[in-house]
């Protein structure tokens, strides 16, 4: 899923400060997960707002709307009717929701999270990163470990010379992501995959080749 954290309050309230009417709205999908942007967090920082203007003497009327998902023009359609009243949005999706939800209404949109990465629930306030969508995955040859978003340096056949029992140079903190992959092909009975060297990867399918796109021309009408 995608992973958000919560921007601060100052930060959300120096954007919208010249506004009189503000929707903050929230996203049913991933940052509901991670706690960062559903239904529950849109009411916190509605209210923490409200106290705010009241505290500084300022009339500023702030509503709460969640939708299922802000990536998608079927849920966007949702406030199109009320959409007018606001002087500016506060939208608690992940980045693409707010560009999405930017690119669909005419008026100022403002992040109210941070999108931080593609990752998993460890448990309940612990997201870790898995995953860098780089468009060609690599995961088959590495029993399922990727090296491009758990190696420090993304290396392909590793692990680096900085590794010390198991754990990262930058942080000893961290495991080893070749470290695990070994130890994962041993436990598959795989080992031999480890010494074939990868090849060079082609970076093109990731953000090196420009903003992507995924089309199935199938589904398409």
């Amino acid at each position: 899923m995608i992973v958000a954290d919560k921007k601060p309050i100052e930060e959300i309230i120096s954007e919208i400060e010249t506004y009189t009417n503000v929707l903050i709205l929230g996203c049913n999908e991933c940052v509901t997960v991670c706690e960062a942007g559903g239904k529950k967090e849109v009411g916190i920082l509605a209210s923490a707002l409200r106290m705010h203007f009241l505290k500084e003497g300022k009339e500023v009327k702030i509503d709460e709307i969640t939708l299922e998902r802000q990536c998608d023009h079927e849920y966007l359609e949702e406030i199109r009717a009320a959409i007018d009243g606001y002087d500016a949005v506060v939208s608690l999706a992940c980045g693409v929701g707010v560009q999405f939800m930017a690119e669909t209404y005419p008026l100022p949109v403002y992040p109210g999270v941070n999108t931080c990465f593609l990752g998993a629930t460890e448990k309940r306030g612990l997201w870790t990163e898995r995953c860098q969508a780089c468009g060609q995955c690599i995961l088959a040859r590495t029993a399922g470990i990727c090296p491009v978003s758990r190696c420090a340096k993304r290396l392909f056949n590793g692990p680096c010379g900085g590794s010390t029992r198991g754990a990262c140079e930058i942080n000893k903190e961290v495991d080893c992501a070749w470290q695990l992959i070994i130890d994962r092909l041993k436990d598959l009975d795989r080992l031999d995959d480890y010494e074939q060297l990868s090849p060079i990867k082609d970076w093109s399918t990731d953000r090196a080749g420009g903003p992507r796109k995924v089309v199935r021309e199938d589904l398409q009408q």
